[in-house]
């Protein structure tokens, strides 16, 4: 397909020079970007060390304090498609410092709210920084599968999840020091790690502000029909796309519902962890398995056909999760604990399947996959209904059916045979 050549709003025009031209620019450019999946990973995974914290101060039931990933996964719902939107208007590097200032501020407002101990703020402060964190991923994922040459866009993607994966690793270990470790000074305990938080967003938002990002050029919207193929015009009338829809509805449900659990679980006097701070070292673990699952899944993808994988993963996760349930003690918190490391390649082969053959409709199908983080808010709420119903340990009975559907999208609901799909003619930047 051509490229457009118009240049992105915020970006060097092309031919300026620019820190990214040169291959040391452009690692810096690859090394700045990345240390923002770091950031978001850290701050989505805190709020596994919040759920148990504000459980205790307001008293909630599992059903109430799950409200916290409602608040915040229902920004991702909300604002996926205007933040495609923005991208458009204002360009990549812009967009990310919008979504940087935007989650520092969503920091700062925990300060007040711990302040006033007032648990609707709390959920507004979530919202605002999982709204900025939208147009931070919105913007640096596609940005940064476009610093360089397209052989090695897929390289440099999973360098940056890995890095959003160490992040995930560390916020349990350090969330258990600076919140659960001082929860006897009860909510204020929130404010000041989340003060640090926003200073270092803000810092980040001044730094790429001030870089000068390499100029990137947006994929033309038309592609040519392929005689003897099905031509739609709406990524919506893809069923593969779809139906990979509803599996990360389903897998982002699955996932943050077991690591929203997971101290509430593993301290239950079955399973016989001590400490809310010692199961956040435990939680670390879970996370670590993802970090490590995606380079091992990485070089497996390489050998194995992707649906075949996929399939697979989600079926000894499934089974881990049933484990779990009838089980007890070491067993049990080693399966679930395990899920981890089989979820690690789940979320970006479930979206690379979704959006294959997508072509010039590529876009929108991803703003589809990305409105779908919705499960994220949805399943966990649903599963704190049912741990309120039938106690935490049977209630992990909704990701295991969870990964089952994974299971049957990567096994049949991903083929897409002779589909091609086709979009008129567009300008602009592709969000």
């Amino acid at each position: 397909m051509p490229a457009i050549t118009s240049s992105i709003p915020g970006s060097p025009t092309p031919g300026t020079p620019a820190a990214g031209e040169g291959g040391g620019g452009r690692r810096a450019a690859i090394a700045l970007v990345t240390s923002l999946f770091f950031a978001w990973g850290f701050l989505t995974v805190l709020n596994d060390i919040l759920i148990p914290h504000l459980k205790a101060i307001f008293t909630l039931s599992y059903a109430g304090v799950m409200l916290v990933q409602f608040a915040f996964f229902l920004a991702y719902f909300l604002l996926a498609l205007p933040s495609s939107s923005l991208v458009k208007l204002v360009g990549y590097k812009r967009a990310m410092v919008i979504g940087l200032v935007t989650m520092g501020l969503g920091a700062l407002l925990f300060v007040p709210a711990a302040g006033l101990v007032w648990y609707p703020l709390f959920l507004a402060a979530l919202f605002i920084l999982a709204s900025g964190m939208t147009i931070l991923q919105v913007s640096a994922n596609p940005y940064i599968t476009q610093l360089g040459s397209p052989e090695g866009a897929s390289s440099r993607l999973n360098l940056a999840q890995a890095f959003n994966s160490l992040g995930t690793m560390l916020a349990p270990l350090v969330g258990g020091v600076l919140i659960l470790g001082r929860a006897a000074r009860g909510a204020s305990s929130v404010s000041t790690p989340y003060l640090w938080f926003a200073g270092a967003l803000f810092a980040l938002a001044v730094l790429v502000g001030l870089f000068r990002l390499p100029a990137i050029g947006a994929a033309e919207a038309d592609a040519p029909r392929a005689e003897g193929r099905t031509a739609l015009h709406s990524a919506w009338r893809a069923p593969h796309l779809v139906l990979g829809a509803a599996a990360i509805f389903v897998y982002c449900g699955a996932e943050v519902s077991v690591g929203s659990f997971l101290i509430n679980f593993l301290t239950q006097p079955y399973i016989g962890v001590a400490s809310e701070g010692l199961a956040a070292h435990y939680v670390s673990y879970f996370w670590a398995g993802a970090m490590l699952g995606r380079f091992v899944g990485s070089a497996v993808l390489a050998r194995v056909a992707s649906g075949k994988v996929l399939g697979a993963s989600a079926l000894i996760a499934s089974d881990l999760v049933w484990t779990t349930m009838l089980t007890t003690g070491h067993l049990a918190m080693g399966c679930i604990i395990l899920v981890g490391l089989f979820n690690s390649i789940m979320f970006p082969t479930i979206f690379a399947l979704a959006v294959d053959g997508l072509g010039p409709l590529t876009s929108q199908g991803s703003g589809i996959l990305i409105m779908a983080i919705l499960g994220a808010a949805i399943l966990p709420l649903s599963q704190g209904a049912l741990a309120d119903r039938i106690g935490i340990h049977h209630a992990f009975v909704l990701p295991a059916l969870c990964y089952l559907y994974v299971a049957f999208y990567g096994l049949k609901g991903c083929h897409h045979p002779d589909l091609q799909l086709t979009a008129a003619r567009s300008g602009g930047v592709e969000g």
